[in-house]
């Protein structure tokens, strides 16, 4: 397994980082679809085992029980020092009126609670989850560089949003000397591609590494083109049915990816990985895993490596998509 620098930062991470939002206790938040505890750490101890040392979850995910299912399995499995563990905060963690959002309140609370979920003293990337829109940028980064400086996180990343926000969060901290956003967790496949036109050059620029969500469009991008849901998660993924429609455009680019993946030999995964993992300043994909194959194949498409005429028929059938994910 190849490891890289997060964009400019020093600090190095797998080349692909397993997503947690699979694991968590069912009963818990609103992801009915998700493995609890047992079923979870097999795969947490596979990625393992293939390589991989950077962990990605998030408060919000089933309730903080994805934070406790990682951090039990990798203290377990590992000394702390060998992975890269990354969480988030933005989302609704309780009731009262500061329960949510990027306030210096909520985020010094919810690291806190995120460290005791984990069960570590620090996390290696804490990342807010969303921008919010109605607290000071100001306020929520000096918050997160109080966080970095106290030591409860090592480095600083943002997920899903405009890149004038981005920017102007960057901006702002070389301005008042605050720590600097290392990472963007965005969304970013083969069937949307609208990360192209700002975000990514952005990111390139100012030597922002690039972890995109959703690498494999929900699946959409591992078989033939499929109307309907086939899986628990697609039947009850909310936030999932928001993200892709079933336009001809989007019909025609898994179209593709199945043929080169049947030319190829090789699962249709391994094509829209591979494809992602060319692009310019991608760090590591953000993959999901709920059978063991599906690690296999993410790790087999580090090692397939496509020409640019299988990419420009990959890209070919791209439409032009409204913003989705944030």
């Amino acid at each position: 397994m190849d490891h890289v620098n997060l964009g400019r930062s020093g600090l190095r991470v797998s080349r692909l980082c397993l997503g947690c939002m699979t694991y968590g206790e069912p009963d818990r938040g609103n992801h009915p679809w998700t493995l609890g505890e047992a079923e979870s750490r097999p795969f947490i101890k596979r990625a393992l085992d293939l390589g991989l040392s950077f962990f990605d979850t998030a408060n919000v995910y089933s309730d903080g029980s994805s934070e406790e299912i990682v951090g039990r399995a990798l203290l377990d499995y590992v000394p702390r020092h060998e992975v890269v563990l990354a969480t988030k905060v933005h989302g609704p963690m309780r009731q009262d009126a500061n329960g949510r959002g990027l306030s210096r309140k909520a985020v010094m609370a919810e690291i806190d609670a995120s460290l005791r979920r984990l069960g570590t003293d620090f996390v290696d990337l804490y990342q807010i989850h969303r921008f919010d829109a109605v607290t000071p940028i100001e306020e929520t980064l000096e918050a997160l560089h109080d966080v970095v400086k106290a030591g409860k996180a090592l480095y600083i990343g943002a997920s899903s949003m405009h890149a004038w926000q981005f920017c102007r969060a960057l901006h702002l901290a070389d301005r008042h000397g605050w720590t600097r956003f290392v990472s963007m967790q965005n969304h970013y496949n083969l069937l949307y591609r609208e990360e192209e036109r700002e975000m990514i050059g952005l990111c390139l620029a100012e030597g922002v590494g690039v972890i995109p969500w959703s690498p494999l469009a929900r699946g959409k991008l591992t078989r033939p083109w499929q109307d309907e849901p086939t899986t628990k998660r697609a039947e009850t993924d909310q936030f999932g049915k928001t993200l892709y429609k079933t336009d001809a455009g989007d019909k025609a680019v898994v179209a593709a990816v199945v043929a080169l993946a049947e030319k190829r030999g090789v699962p249709p995964a391994q094509v829209a990985l591979a494809w992602l993992l060319g692009k310019p300043g991608v760090t590591a994909p953000i993959i999901g895993a709920t059978k063991p194959h599906h690690l296999d194949d993410a790790v087999a498409a580090l090692g397939l490596k496509l020409s640019s005429a299988e990419v420009a028929d990959l890209e070919q059938p791209y439409v032009p998509h409204a913003v989705a994910g944030f």
